[in-house]
């Protein structure tokens, strides 16, 4: 149980850190923890661009001893999930489904700067 709690705490502030990262970078944070039926998205982020629109990144958050972990610990079926929980998420918030979609990666380590992975992967 101590485990748990003390991964769901860790969890929690590597994705406040990841928010303020992104904000520094100039994302204008949506929301976080967003969760759907189909899974929960970390943080929902827009990258603003020239064009009316922007994009909207939905950023999975991942804290590891190494980056190098980090990478390696978003599975397949992670992606997939967070997919999903993607289009549940567009449902109830059609105000953002002319911005371009972009699924990106955040990873976190002790002693390390913030790795941005933008793009991660695609649906």
């Amino acid at each position: 149980m101590r485990d748990r709690l003390r991964a769901e705490r860790t969890g929690r502030m590597a994705e406040a850190a990841g928010a303020l990262w992104l904000a520094m970078k100039g994302y204008r944070i949506i929301d976080r923890r967003v969760k759907t039926p189909v899974g929960e998205i970390d943080i929902i982020a827009m990258q603003r661009k020239p064009a009316p629109y922007g994009t909207l990144c939905l950023v999975e958050v991942k804290w590891r001893p190494t980056v190098e972990e980090a990478v390696t610990a978003i599975s397949h079926q992670q992606r997939s999930r967070l997919t999903r929980a993607a289009a549940a998420f567009l449902l109830r918030h059609p105000q953002y489904a002319s911005s371009d979609l972009r699924y990106d990666a955040l990873l976190l380590a002790p002693g390390a700067w913030p790795r941005h992975l933008r793009d991660a992967w695609r649906d």
